[in-house]
């Protein structure tokens, strides 16, 4: 299984994308990660909390669940979906977050709606660039495919 980080900001925008990769893993079994980066506070008191961090959570919206839950049923490349926080600045940090989570593709910054969340968020593409993972980047479908992927659902319906 291929596990894909996205960054994201958790909007519905985010799932975009999607369809895409798994026209690029057809046939494989891919897992999700969608990631938003934040900065680790100076404060000592918000180290010792943040294992207890739930705050950032509130910014994902119950659509983005929700869409999160449809993706792993009407995709059949997608066995699973994740939402994870990276807290950190260094590259060091980032390493060993892309290992504990056994992520094997990034997806280009460029690719996606990453906006910042509050004051703490990083822009990501700073410690991808430097990751030394594989940065996937997204296909241009043809017009041809589209209009033969058109036709398939409509003979499906």
């Amino acid at each position: 299984m291929q596990t894909i980080l996205i960054p994201t900001s958790f909007q519905l925008k985010s799932f975009d994308c999607i369809s895409t990769i798994s026209r690029q893993f057809k046939g494989q079994e891919i897992s999700i990660l969608f990631t938003h980066m934040f900065k680790l506070s100076d404060s000592i008191s918000d180290l010792l909390m943040l294992s207890r961090r739930v705050k950032e959570y509130e910014y994902v919206s119950e659509d983005f669940y929700r869409e999160c839950h449809e993706l792993k049923l009407n995709c059949a490349e997608v066995k699973s979906v994740g939402i994870e926080f990276f807290y950190g600045g260094t590259l060091a940090a980032f390493k060993n977050f892309l290992e504990t989570h056994e992520v094997d593709f990034i997806l280009d910054p460029v690719s996606c709606n990453c906006t910042p969340l509050n004051k703490s968020s990083i822009d990501p593409s700073v410690l991808i660039n430097r990751a030394n993972l594989p940065i996937l980047e997204l296909q241009k479908i043809s017009h041809q495919e589209n209009f033969s992927e058109k036709k398939e659902l409509e003979e499906v319906n």
